[in-house]
């Protein structure tokens, strides 16, 4: 049973993060930032100007009460221990901002847009140093890969997944319809078509080299950095609807999911990965998000309930049904222990604990 955080919104949660001593930020529609602590209690709260939905938090590594907030075409850098003005605003994108990444020396700040674009601060000179513009859709999710601070990776509703250098632009693209196209065996479900490959997230693995992104044809796909290109390790079904959240749990190859069908699941990249190599099989599907309110019932959790055939022979270690369309999932340790937390559609935060991992 999950744990429900209240208090802290009024409306949808959107976007979680957390800092390393603990605390946590959340962001929602209206313009809705709010700061909690490990027991779930709000500390602080804010509303920004314009009541633009707040879509990504991100917390400093090396100065954890600094948090940085994209809230329409702004990003504003805040101290969560008063959170009553910004410290700073940066105003670079030209449209709504969905996504930011930091490289680990954090001396530059990814933004990817609805316009497509990716623009890279200097945060330190405050000002933008690149302006990477490839995708030809909403740029959904944008990920610097850990000990590569000049590299990052991103997708889009172009369908399109690229690895960048920010010396030499994309390294590589790829479209995921395409190489669905060319990968699929065996007759198609009518459905399929209805749900293209739009890529709505992105997570890179602590080693820097192991990325997943989730799609709306309900797959998730696991790819392998080889130098300049990447190559695709594993592609399975994980969800009956499209795939809104993948992220790597840290320090392992254990890779969160999240969908429009209310699940949450737990996968062993690196195991299936190995079994990949040895046995090949390859899977697709689809579907669309739904909307809903808060409710008091804590999804139910059953690591075994899953059918094989559903996710082409790969197991998850975890299937939460969680009852709500995923916005944000969020691993990370309270108190000392592992964690998943959960932003949907309503204005709660559940909290699902992983101590068996």
């Amino acid at each position: 049973m999950a744990v429900k955080w209240t208090g802290g919104h009024s409306s949808p949660v959107l976007c979680l993060n957390a800092s390393k001593e603990g605390l946590l930020a959340s962001g929602a529609e209206g313009g809705d930032l709010t700061a909690w602590g490990e027991d779930g209690t709000p500390l602080g709260h804010m509303r920004f100007q314009g009541a633009d939905d707040v879509t990504s938090v991100l917390f400093s590594p090396s100065c954890p009460t600094k948090l940085y907030a994209s809230h329409g075409e702004t990003i504003s850098v805040l101290d969560v221990r008063s959170l009553k003005d910004s410290l700073d605003h940066f105003h670079v994108n030209e449209e709504e901002i969905n996504c930011l990444s930091l490289n680990q020396t954090e001396n530059l700040l990814a933004s990817a847009d609805d316009s497509g674009a990716i623009k890279i601060l200097d945060v330190e000179n405050k000002k933008v140093v690149r302006s990477l513009k490839r995708h030809s859709n909403i740029c959904s999710s944008v990920a610097f890969r850990p000990q590569r601070p000049q590299s990052l990776v991103s997708c889009g509703l172009d369908m399109q997944v690229m690895l960048w250098s920010l010396q030499k632009r994309p390294l590589w693209i790829t479209n995921l319809q395409e190489d669905e196209t060319e990968e699929m065996e065996g007759p198609q479900s009518p459905g399929q078509l209805l749900n293209p490959a739009l890529a709505h997230c992105i997570s890179v693995a602590s080693c820097g080299n192991i990325f997943s992104c989730g799609a709306e044809d309900g797959k998730v796909r696991i790819f392998r950095v080889m130098g300049v290109k990447c190559e695709q390790e594993l592609g399975f079904k994980g969800h009956t609807l499209g795939v809104s959240q993948v992220c790597f749990l840290p320090e392992s190859y254990l890779l969160l999911t999240g969908g429009n069908d209310g699940k949450i699941m737990l996968w062993d990249a690196n195991s299936e990965v190995e079994k990949k190599q040895k046995s090949p099989t390859k899977r697709t599907h689809r579907k669309k998000p739904k909307r809903g309110t808060c409710t008091k019932q804590g999804g139910n959790t059953d690591a075994s309930v899953t059918d094989e055939e559903e996710h082409g022979n790969i197991l998850p270690k975890l299937n939460i049904e969680h009852g709500e369309k995923v916005n944000w999932l969020l691993g990370t340790k309270i108190k000392g222990h592992q964690n998943i937390l959960v932003a949907d559609q309503t204005s709660c935060i559940s909290v699902y604990p992983l101590n068996e991992f």
